[in-house]
């Protein structure tokens, strides 16, 4: 199956095929895609909010419709299932992303850990780890942090929502 969705990203998006130099448009995409159904599973549960959180960060981030956005994400859910760890997705991101663009991915990791509401400790160390595998400073990725809280408090018109549970 994972087989298949990468076939139809590469098809859909016309990357270049595995073995060419540098990574195609949608190995990309997959990439970050993948980063962010992780981060919202670390907490045991992929959630309707977290789905719909990285469904509207990839449609905004890489301007796609509704059924490539499923579709991708049914490819990172797979992918996250398989992979052996985040060391290939952050150095598919590092390599074709700018430092601006790594401290954005980082934002957009915080905004699907905070998706249901609370930050599990789990997503708050796999954003740790994430952030100094893409060589984003710990200063970056906590002010990214503090743009997402403060968009979410600005939404629910509140500060709650912004505790961590074990």
């Amino acid at each position: 199956m994972v087989d298949f969705l990468r076939d139809f990203l590469f098809r859909r998006k016309g990357a270049a095929p595995e073995g060419a130099s540098g990574h195609g448009e949608a190995e990309l995409r997959l990439a970050a895609a993948a980063l962010m159904v992780e981060a919202a599973k670390l907490d045991g549960a992929f959630e309707d909010a977290e789905r719909g959180r990285i469904a509207t960060i990839l449609g905004d981030r890489f301007a796609m419709n509704a059924d490539d956005i499923a579709t991708l994400i049914a490819a990172a859910d797979a992918e996250t299932d398989l992979a052996g760890g985040l060391y290939g997705f952050t150095r598919t991101v590092r390599d074709n992303f700018d430092h601006a663009e790594r401290v954005a991915m980082i934002e957009m990791l915080w905004d699907v850990a905070y998706a249901d509401g609370v930050l599990h400790d789990f997503e708050a160390n796999m954003l740790r780890r994430v952030a100094g595998l893409l060589y984003v400073t710990d200063q970056e990725s906590g002010a990214a942090r503090k743009r997402v809280l403060d968009r979410l408090s600005g939404e629910a018109g509140t500060a709650g929502g912004q505790g961590t549970k074990s």
